[in-house]
């Protein structure tokens, strides 16, 4: 009778579905086969900083609010170490008047090692999405390069390695990556702005009142460290810290086909010319420091929403766009598992 039960109580035991996967652990990965999906809904504000590209405009100091982000990340285990995963970000700002997707990769991860004491590292290689859209903006004497939405116009590589390891309910990771851009003439810029001389002088070379320039390949360098707490069986949270660097632009050339008279050239060329090498290096480069924190609930197995609030602390460099004296942002993320 007393084996009876103990049979009886392994089996009940082994009958107990097992806990599943929490996709908020930043070391989170696909089995073969099972497809997952993370969607984020959030509200940011911004307060500008006083770069001069914001002072240019007479924006420092002002308040944005409110900035939509929307967020998705999705994969799909091809093996139990494999997956394909994509991730793409759009940001809607109408008190500057800028929209457009911000980020998007898309690539492969493969988890290189996974001890028996539960350490694991993982390396990755993405598609770089930024040449989806073309970069697009304005540019005038007086502000200079205003943008219209969030593409740097081009594509390139990202390349990195994550690692950690988990002690029972807690889960610490870091990673490190770098993103590679690859320079090319994939943006739109109106000039139609520009002062009288100027728009005079490309009217006389047959300049259009829009033209796209080459710009600069950039190399970019991001890192990031992760805590994560498995309450129980529903409840988790998690805490982050993440930096990224953000390269100067610069343009290499004008990428639009003038047909020069010896005449216009001798007289329009040399200020062209002159506008150009101005633009080498933007000085438009920004460093953020993310802080992030959420908590999670497990719905049901394949069900989780967890709610998140991140804070970035930020240094531009004086044409930037991208500085703040404040930048927050609370939201909701659906997370689904198949």
């Amino acid at each position: 009778m007393k084996k009876s039960l103990k049979l009886a109580a392994v089996a009940s035991v082994l009958a107990t579905p097992a806990m599943a996967a929490n996709l908020e652990n930043p070391l989170y990965m696909p089995t073969s086969g099972e497809f997952y999906s993370k969607t984020a809904a959030g509200l940011m504000l911004k307060v500008a900083d006083s770069s001069d590209a914001h002072v240019a405009k007479g924006h420092d100091g002002e308040t944005e609010f409110p900035i939509w982000r929307i967020q998705e990340e999705l994969g799909v285990g091809i093996t139990d170490r494999i997956a394909i995963r994509g991730a793409f970000q759009y940001t809607h700002d109408a008190d500057i008047d800028r929209q457009g997707m911000n980020h998007g990769r898309l690539g492969l991860i493969w988890r290189a090692v996974e001890t028996y004491d539960n350490i694991v590292l993982d390396v990755y290689a993405d598609a770089h999405l930024g040449g989806i859209n073309k970069m697009r903006g304005a540019y005038t004497n007086a502000a200079g390069f205003q943008y219209d939405n969030y593409s740097n116009g081009r594509w390139g590589v990202d390349a990195g390695v994550r690692f950690g390891k988990t002690w029972s309910k807690l889960t610490t990771s870091a990673f490190v990556e770098v993103l590679q851009t690859f320079g090319n003439s994939n943006n739109v810029i109106d000039v139609s702005g520009l002062n009288s001389e100027m728009k005079g002088m490309l009217a006389q070379a047959g300049v259009p009142g829009e033209i796209s320039v080459n710009l600069k390949s950039t190399t970019e360098v991001n890192f990031g460290l992760n805590a994560f707490y498995q309450v129980n069986d529903r409840w988790s949270w998690g805490a982050g810290f993440k930096y990224n660097h953000h390269a100067d632009n610069g343009v290499e050339s004008l990428a639009t086909d003038i047909n020069w008279t010896p005449g216009v050239g001798t007289m329009v060329k040399p200020k062209i010319d002159e506008l150009i090498d101005g633009l080498s290096n933007m000085d438009d480069g920004f460093d953020e420091y993310i802080v992030t924190l959420s908590v999670a609930n497990q719905l049901t197995d394949n069900v989780q929403v967890a709610l998140y609030g991140e804070y970035t602390f930020d240094t531009a460099h004086a044409n930037s766009q991208n500085g703040t004296d404040v930048k927050a942002e609370v939201g909701l993320r659906l997370n689904l598992a198949f």
